[in-house]
């Protein structure tokens, strides 16, 4: 059996309703992606993000609020993860310094989590104690400027923050800036410096929100949210530098919905790459010629229900559960290993306000 963990908005903020009670846990079937709930860990609020230590000893969450402890500003909570059952015990909480935090990172020695605080516009680096437990921060940037949509761009936004393979640097997409920021990765002392080449920029008013790598390491993937397109870059990891290669239109073409992109993530082969869209709620599949980087798309699956912020691909690569938000349901679906193609194979609808999934072997 596998172990799945589902983090959930709690409670309504200025930029999201929540109706979720913490972090659920499940277990799954690996043969069927069966999900059968154990245990909720309700001292999280709004726990939009989640990520595991690599000895998957320890799990830490966002905590996506406006305010904590009386000061403007969001939190990541600790917990240690019981080897034999998954659950999970509270450790301890701190101040991420930057309204929001909608997205973590850990390193792989475990010894770091790295923190993107939307509202705030500032990534952090809080350190790992011996114990799982969370110290104060390291490191603190706070991004600067603006870019084309006045609503939604009136200011810095990181969505998410990611390391390379080699954890040399630091990845943050800035959707109120339509860049990507580069940052080295002091891997001893917790700190960001700007790279070299210290950001890519996408199309104006893109918006761009999550990010992944290539398994082989040579290209990456980012998910725009306000256009719904893709955008592949080549990398080189002597520098950081990322060279755009393509943008790509990723939302149905005879779909007039919202265009809202949210998460993404590369198959494990390195074959196909997924993307999640919140206003015609599917998930778009796209090939990868493993040759160049660049895409095709393949076509758009439903995901059974509305708002699908994010999902998660199996380790094996041959399951993907996606959480939809609104309809309050993870629906999971097999992988075709040849085509890339998605076939539902059940639900859970027993998981409010779903907003993250990480699956645990």
């Amino acid at each position: 059996m596998g172990t799945v963990y589902v983090g959930t908005y709690t409670k309504p903020e200025d930029h999201v309703l929540g109706q979720g009670a913490g972090i659920y846990v499940y277990h799954m079937d690996p043969a069927t992606g069966a999900l059968t709930l154990d245990s909720v860990a309700t001292e999280p609020v709004n726990p939009s993000f989640l990520a595991l230590d690599p000895q998957r000893r320890f799990l830490y969450a966002t905590s996506e609020v406006m305010t904590f402890e009386g000061q403007p500003g969001g939190a990541v909570y600790a917990y240690a993860i019981d080897p034999e059952t998954g659950r999970l015990t509270f450790l301890n909480r701190q101040p991420s310094l930057g309204e929001a935090t909608c997205h973590l990172s850990v390193d792989r020695t475990g010894r770091f989590v790295l923190v993107a605080n939307y509202m705030g516009g500032s990534v952090a680096v809080l350190p790992v104690l011996e114990d799982g437990r969370l110290g104060p921060v390291t490191d603190f940037v706070q991004h600067e400027g603006s870019s084309v949509n006045p609503e939604r761009q009136e200011a810095p936004h990181p969505h998410s923050i990611f390391l390379d393979a080699a954890e040399r640097f630091a990845f943050v997409p800035d959707l109120g800036l339509d860049k990507v920021m580069i940052y080295r990765f002091d891997a001893a002392r917790g700190t960001l410096t700007p790279a070299e080449t210290p950001w890519v920029s996408v199309q104006p008013g893109a918006g761009p929100r999550h990010f992944a790598f290539h398994p082989q390491g040579r290209f990456a993937y980012v998910l725009n949210e306000l256009d719904a397109t893709m955008t592949a870059f080549s990398y080189d990891p002597a520098t950081g530098a990322l060279t755009t290669l393509q943008t790509l239109d990723v939302q149905p073409d005879d779909e007039a919905a919202l265009r809202s992109g949210a998460d993404v993530h590369v198959a494990p082969s390195g074959r196909f790459v997924y993307g999640s869209l919140r206003g015609p709620d599917c998930i778009v599949s796209l090939a990868i010629d493993e040759a160049t980087g660049q895409l095709t798309r393949l076509g758009h699956t439903s995901t059974q229900g509305q708002t699908p912020r994010n999902f998660a691909l199996d380790p094996s690569g041959t399951l993907l559960l996606a959480a939809n938000q609104d309809s309050h349901t993870i629906v999971t679906f097999r992988i075709d290993a040849q085509t890339g193609a998605l076939t539902p194979t059940g639900r859970v609808t027993d998981v409010p306000s779903p907003a993250c999934v990480k699956v645990v072997a």
